[in-house]
């Protein structure tokens, strides 16, 4: 059974988290946040899987929150929940150690999808905001740091790296990915895996920008 946080301060948003979660056979909703000082103290106090995890929270936000979380729960993986405006906070998450990010609106089964891949110790990147938060950085880069992409080690990949590559640029989902170049799910998460390794990036985002900074992708 996976063990979840939700960490949010508005009551309704929780409510239908835990009614979606609790829908499904393995995943329990074990405990409710109303701000990120009550997070790190419940998941101090009991153990969980994974934390959903607002941004935006009074008394303690979701970014201090994240790091309390690290020291407090190191073993369970932190989700932020967020919304479309809020690509540099989502970055920032990411770079933190957070497992990725889900919009407030996301589908059911995206949710539930989130929650098991998370708890499995792989990152889930929401496929749509993936490609929203890639585009509006993408848009302010300079061309030095295109530059400076071009550079890196490219040339390392395989060709079917750099086409699966192309595809994270476009902030596809493996599953989606997948049915593009006729590939299963399992063997595209294989090569990202393998792509972030050659190209020392942290998550697919920063894989993504690369690729569009690379010119690589529509």
């Amino acid at each position: 059974m996976i063990k979840v946080l939700v960490a949010d301060d508005e009551p309704l948003i929780r409510a239908g988290i835990r009614m979606i979660l609790t829908s499904a056979d393995d995943i329990d909703v074990v405990a409710e946040a109303a701000n990120g000082r009550e997070a790190t103290e419940l998941a101090r106090a009991q153990r969980v899987d994974v934390v959903l995890l607002d941004i935006q929270m009074p008394v303690m936000d979701g970014l201090t929150a994240l790091a309390e979380l690290r020291r407090a729960a190191p073993d369970a993986r932190v989700l932020i929940l967020t919304t479309f405006g809020d690509q540099q906070n989502v970055l920032r998450a990411l770079s933190e150690g957070s497992a990725g990010f889900l919009l407030k609106d996301s589908a059911p089964a995206e949710l539930m999808g989130a929650v098991r891949a998370a708890a499995a110790g792989d990152a889930y990147l929401s496929p749509g905001a993936t490609r929203h938060v890639v585009d509006s950085l993408a848009s302010g880069r300079s061309t030095r740091r295109a530059e400076q992409a071009r550079r890196r080690r490219l040339e390392t990949l395989s060709g079917r790296e750099l086409e699966v590559l192309a595809l994270l640029g476009e902030g596809l989902s493996n599953a989606d990915a997948g049915q593009r170049i006729h590939m299963s799910e399992a063997t595209v998460k294989t090569y990202v895996s393998r792509i972030l390794a050659k190209l020392n990036c942290e998550n697919r985002v920063q894989a993504a920008l690369l690729a569009r900074d690379a010119g690589l992708g529509n």
